[in-house]
């Protein structure tokens, strides 16, 4: 019924940028919270930055000042634009979304496939 894809991942060098995307699509009546995670390997997926339907944001101490989410709602689509990449920041990056679905009226968080982001030299 409902979709999140990701795109925008990619092999970047420290110190550079890269902007990710993830579009739901579906029987979709309303977003609420999208939320960007991501996976390095061995260790426990963790909550990278969070956006509410109007805008407020929040994002892990680890990635403020560097990263910045958005959403476009006409598009059904949040964007996580990084800069100054580390090496730390290798992982797969996730999307999920808090959606209210059209045909069901069921409300459930939804999951994209990931997007690989390495940071190396």
């Amino acid at each position: 019924q409902v979709q999140l894809v990701e795109s925008g991942g990619g092999l970047v060098q420290p110190g550079g940028s890269l902007r990710l995307s993830c579009a739901a699509s579906g029987s979709i009546l309303s977003i609420y919270a999208m939320n960007w995670y991501r996976q390095a390997p061995g260790k426990q997926r963790e909550l990278v930055a969070a956006i509410t339907s109007g805008g407020s944001t929040n994002y892990a101490d680890s990635v403020k000042g560097r990263f910045t989410i958005s959403r476009d709602n006409a598009k059904n689509t949040v964007y996580l634009q990084m800069n100054s990449l580390k090496p730390e920041d290798t992982a797969v990056y996730y999307c999920n979304a808090d959606i209210l679905i059209l045909l069901t009226m069921r409300r459930g968080t939804y999951w994209g496939q990931g997007t690989q982001v390495t940071v190396s030299s």
